[in-house]
């Protein structure tokens, strides 16, 4: 229930802009802020949900969700019917082509799925709805109010129109706890003076849809792409193409890679997307979706690129602080997973009876975080720098996609599906490096 005094957006007699109120402001209806609001209306707190867009709308994503993502979408109780589901991945790549089912294991699902963002996006802003959550779409945030003490305890932001202008006042929210949802660039973590790192690897992915004849349930990576240096000879890429299929006769199709080469900032992704689609154009006949836009490209912050996760009042979820895998450039595992995590110990901080206790707890959440993800992280940060050395990425696709013991391993590392407690040799030693490897 609101305890605002007066709508939002409305302005008070003296023409002041209404304050709205809440126990918590998530900043960000993604995949991370979504689920976050959701978790904490369970919790039975007053949430808003603010979103600068209106539903549906589109982000650039691989869509492929990854069994470890499709367990926490059903822990949120998401209904997933009639989405797409995938068997595993087929790998291409020095003349080799190898498919693997994904791991079966206790903790997670043995199939994972594909789903439009557009599509994923709405879901789950309607699933937080449904608990309780207050979406307040066409409101993009404009900064953080701090108290005098530099606290953040609410946000300023703008109602927006159809066409993404100004149309009103500024309105300000306040809340003890804000949640920053807002994608890589973060308006807010940039704000209160968290920037990047820049000793994290950062990616950048391109995609469009494409429409195909070919059925297919695995999802596809290709582990050759090529680019020129200066003097114009070819470089072995650090990264990999997908084809993801989707329920509704298209394909989701783009590359991936890392700034870990010395081509990174000279390479022309979408050219490079161009070509290679033309050289596999022969398996799939792929027929470029107009409808759904051109090739389009985002960055991809990886390995925690943003610190820290909490302070001040301001908890980061998903990319606004770097909640990306090395290995492979999954987001919506690891941005579900800190939304439940989060979630929970924010309402466990709401719940205690003063400040000091509350910030306590509150604090604990990048060490909750970090004990959970940072050595896995770590491990994929000294990966990501391996293969971008050119040699490497050739030798490694060369003699490793031939043995198949290797890879199914290598599956499970990349995609992070091992068992976290038991399992077989090869999830106790990845849990071990993971464990050793100092926290990203």
């Amino acid at each position: 229930m609101s305890n605002s005094e007066t709508g939002a957006g409305a302005t008070l007699a003296s023409g002041t802009p209404a304050t709205e109120t809440a126990d918590v402001i998530v900043v960000g209806a993604g995949p991370g802020g979504s689920a976050t609001a959701a978790y904490l209306a369970d919790h039975g707190l007053d949430v808003l949900l603010l979103e600068k867009s209106a539903f549906p709308r589109d982000k650039i994503c691989g869509d492929g969700l990854t069994p470890r993502a499709t367990k926490e979408l059903i822990s949120l109780g998401v209904d997933t019917t009639g989405w797409q589901r995938t068997k595993g991945l087929r790998i291409k790549g020095g003349g080799h082509t190898l498919q693997l089912d994904w791991p079966e294991t206790d903790h997670f699902p043995s199939y994972g799925m594909v789903r439009t963002r557009a599509q994923l996006d709405e879901t789950l802003a309607r699933h937080a709805q449904s608990r309780g959550a207050r979406l307040e779409e066409h409101t993009s945030v404009t900064g953080p109010v701090l108290d005098a003490a530099g606290r953040v305890v609410g946000v300023t932001a703008r109602r927006m129109d159809e066409r993404g202008r100004a149309a009103g006042d500024t309105v300000t929210y306040r809340a003890p706890v804000v949640i920053a949802s807002d994608g890589v660039s973060s308006r807010l973590a940039t704000a209160v003076g968290r920037p990047k790192r820049e000793d994290r690897v950062m990616g950048v992915a391109v995609r469009a849809y494409y429409r195909t004849p070919r059925r297919d349930d695995y999802l596809e990576s290709h582990l050759e792409l090529w680019t020129r240096d200066d003097s114009g000879n070819r470089i072995l890429m650090p990264g990999y193409g997908w084809l993801f299929p989707l329920e509704d006769g298209r394909t989701n199709v783009g590359l991936g890679t890392l700034d870990t080469t010395s081509a990174f900032q000279k390479t022309d992704y979408k050219d490079v997307m161009r070509r290679w689609v033309e050289d596999i154009d022969a398996d799939w006949h792929l027929e470029h979706d107009d409808s759904a836009g051109p090739i389009r490209g985002a960055a991809l912050p990886m390995g925690f690129n943003r610190s820290p996760l909490y302070a001040d009042g301001l908890l980061l979820v998903g990319d606004a602080g770097g909640m990306v895998n090395p290995f492979n450039g999954a987001g919506i595992d690891y941005a579900l997973e800190a939304a439940r995590g989060g979630a929970e110990l924010v309402a466990q901080a709401l719940a205690r009876p003063g400040d000091a206790e509350r910030e306590r707890v509150l604090a604990t959440y990048p060490k909750v975080m970090k004990d959970e993800l940072g050595g896995y992280f770590t491990l994929g940060r000294w990966f990501a720098h391996a293969i971008g050395n050119p040699e490497v990425m050739r030798l490694a696709t060369k003699y490793g996609l031939p043995r198949t013991t290797l890879m199914k391993f290598l599956l499970k590392v990349m995609a992070n599906l091992a068992e976290p407690h038991g399992g077989t040799a090869g999830d106790r030693l990845i849990t071990a490096l993971s464990k050793m490897a100092p926290a990203a």
